[in-house]
């Protein structure tokens, strides 16, 4: 994708259907009308075995449960799908494989993890977790960064509009390729995640942009799905810096402005950049931080 295209995925803004407008007085005492978001609960299905409800926007509910059922490794990589199926009414998406599912067992072990919205994930993910083998040759660009982050935060979104989301980008190079955004970060991770099985996205050069900070789940969804450089906004949790260094996945949090932290895998990076010559972190991006 050229630099000057659209992403192929991005918050629609018109889909009334995603906030809600509620009454409210402002610091003033003042009677406002507010744009806020809403939470609608998705209950996913793995064929005819019900797995989880999420709290999520209620978009995209195809790419989310395909995203959340390989990131739980409820999915194989060689999985068939067959089907997708979903009720708006009754808020339920199926996913219906050629093969035949059961994991009443695997979802006796379940681990509340950290993120907004309380996200799930299951007490044996980690079996696999070690045997992934991330691209070493996978380069970035400070440059890149930069530019990924002046694209992101100078886009219409819905968190300028409503704010209480989290962003995440799938990135080439200095290219966003889709920008998704959820109630919780694991949510809109889950959604990139299934946007690239469904389409077959090879993730050894891609380059993954959250605004969410950077947790032990975040890194473990990121090294699932094979892509080998995360970056956020925000910082790191030790845990997260931790499992990052076990599976070599490159880590910079704290992008804004000049700013940047590499806490791992540092010869991926390729400091092509005069920082004097980077502006302050822009007007947008500033707003961005002040809203919640």
């Amino acid at each position: 994708m050229e630099n000057n295209k659209e992403f192929y995925i991005s918050p629609n803004l018109e889909n009334d259907n995603l906030t809600e407008s509620i009454e409210c007085l402002n610091e003033s005492g003042e009677n406002i009308k507010l744009p806020v978001v809403k939470e609608i609960p998705l209950t996913i299905y793995l064929n005819k075995q019900e797995i989880v409800t999420a709290m999520t926007l209620g978009d995209m509910p195809d790419l989310l449960a395909v995203g959340y059922l390989l990131n739980q490794n409820m999915l194989k990589r060689d999985d068939v799908i067959s089907g997708i199926d979903y009720d708006e009414d009754l808020q339920v998406v199926i996913v219906r494989t050629e093969r035949k599912t059961n994991y009443e067992k695997k979802m006796e072990k379940k681990i509340r993890t950290s993120g907004c919205a309380v996200g799930t994930v299951y007490g044996d993910i980690m079996d696999d977790f070690s045997s992934v083998n991330l691209d070493k040759k996978t380069k970035i660009k400070t440059s890149w960064i930069y530019s990924i982050s002046k694209k992101v935060n100078t886009r219409p979104s819905l968190y300028l509009k409503a704010g209480a989301l989290h962003g995440c980008v799938l990135c080439q190079k200095d290219s966003p390729l889709i920008y998704v955004e959820d109630v919780g970060r694991h949510n809109a991770v889950d959604k990139i995640a299934g946007w690239m099985f469904l389409n077959k996205e090879n993730a050894n050069d891609k380059i993954f942009y959250t605004t969410g900070r950077l947790t032990s789940e975040m890194v473990i969804k990121t090294v699932q799905m094979g892509i080998p450089i995360l970056i956020s906004r925000s910082g790191f949790t030790e845990s997260g810096v931790k499992l990052a260094r076990e599976a070599g996945l490159t880590l910079i949090g704290r992008a804004k402005g000049k700013r940047m932290i590499i806490a791992n895998n540092v010869d991926r990076v390729n400091f092509d950049t005069d920082i004097k010559a980077v502006a302050n972190e822009d007007v947008v991006s500033a707003q961005r931080s002040l809203i919640n």
